[in-house]
């Protein structure tokens, strides 16, 4: 699969770069997809949250009235998660929801999703854009000049840049990652996923 480079000002060049079929044209796997993005996901979970159970209550341990004889339901405490100002009944807990998940599940997972976007033409390959500053304006010009002003964009780079990563991380639409720590949340989550001619070296020696 080939496709033409663009360069960073928008322009089409007379260059072209192959894709592996083997990570940018495979059948895609749904279920290795779920399971990555669902791990992905529960991994950026805190699992911080807390809610009082009646043993954490403060309030007094009297019996409220007398056990027979009033009509009612027989009831002990104040603290009773049927009462009101009751503890929680069966309330959240502090959890770490991390799970693992094969190697070859999250590498086939990512071959799934570049395969999708590949095949639904959402894949867009640059020169490797120079930054020799950090400036946010410079960005957003270089989004515009490939036209992308609207569309959620992944940018993916062969080697780190903070200049470039920096003036880009005031966008909102915008993400800016390096080939080895690209997630298959990420590709499918872009609208457009813009690729650097040195990152794709690097995706298909991982993925391979």
């Amino acid at each position: 699969m080939k496709i033409k480079v663009t360069s960073a000002k928008g322009a089409a060049t007379s260059k072209e770069v192959s894709l592996s079929k083997d990570v940018f044209g495979i059948e895609p796997n749904d279920h290795a997809i779920y399971l990555d993005v669902k791990q992905h996901l529960a991994n950026r979970r805190q699992g911080t949250h807390k809610a009082k159970e009646r043993a954490e209550i403060t309030g007094s341990t009297k019996k409220i009235k007398k056990q027979k004889g009033t009509g009612g339901a027989r009831a002990g405490s104040i603290k009773s998660g049927t009462r009101r100002g009751g503890g929680r009944i069966f309330g959240p807990r502090p959890r770490n929801y991390h799970f693992k998940l094969n190697v070859k599940t999250k590498r086939l997972a990512r071959k799934s999703a570049f395969s999708y976007k590949a095949k639904a033409k959402d894949i867009m390959v640059i020169d490797d854009p120079k930054f020799d500053a950090i400036k946010t304006k410079d960005f957003e010009t270089l989004v515009a000049n490939l036209k992308l002003d609207n569309s959620k964009v992944l940018m993916i780079l062969g080697e780190k840049n903070d200049n470039l990563y920096l003036s880009s991380r005031n966008l909102k639409k915008i993400k800016v990652v390096t080939a080895d720590s690209v997630n298959t949340y990420d590709v499918l989550n872009a609208q457009k996923v813009v690729m650097t001619s040195s990152s794709i070296e690097v995706i298909e020696k991982i993925l391979n």
